[in-house]
């Protein structure tokens, strides 16, 4: 697929948005970007609720310390996902997201699926995979276009 200048645009930004993540673990630097007509609505990254001192600040990773594998128990964690937090932030400063496009540098999981969905987002753009399957049959029933950044 070939991708336009602004797409490539906004998943760089995606990225850089993900390296202020307080995520203890490197690999788990994720960005998301909410976009309409080529201006952007709001942006997350994946870290601790305000006001919860992230694991980073704790010095360790709560999901490596119990073994809990990629993709699973989501709510073992203190972090809150990048899109979750890129559609929170929509919501508290009252911004529609209906029919925008969320660029991500991972492939939501099943829990930011379904908020996608009923946020009425209507693409999503994302650079790596996740091993949440489900996540994928969310989408495809929900009809949201996703694509993987190549």
């Amino acid at each position: 697929m070939a991708w336009n200048k602004w797409d490539e645009r906004f998943m760089e930004l995606a990225k850089t948005i993900g390296s202020w993540s307080s995520c203890y673990q490197h690999n788990r630097q994720i960005g998301a970007v909410i976009v309409k007509n080529k201006r952007i609505l709001t942006t997350g990254y994946n870290g601790a609720p305000a006001g919860i001192l992230s694991c980073k600040d704790k010095g360790e990773c709560m999901r490596r310390r119990l073994g809990i594998p990629s993709g699973t128990q989501h709510e073992l964690c203190y972090a809150i996902h990048a899109e979750q937090n890129a559609i929170i932030q929509a919501a508290r400063m009252g911004v529609s997201i209906e029919g925008a496009t969320l660029y991500c540098t991972h492939q939501p999981c099943v829990i930011c699926a379904k908020m996608i969905v009923n946020a009425g987002i209507a693409r999503v753009v994302y650079g790596e995979g996740y091993p949440d399957d489900f996540a994928l049959e969310i989408f495809k029933e929900a009809g949201v276009l996703l694509e993987k950044y190549e």
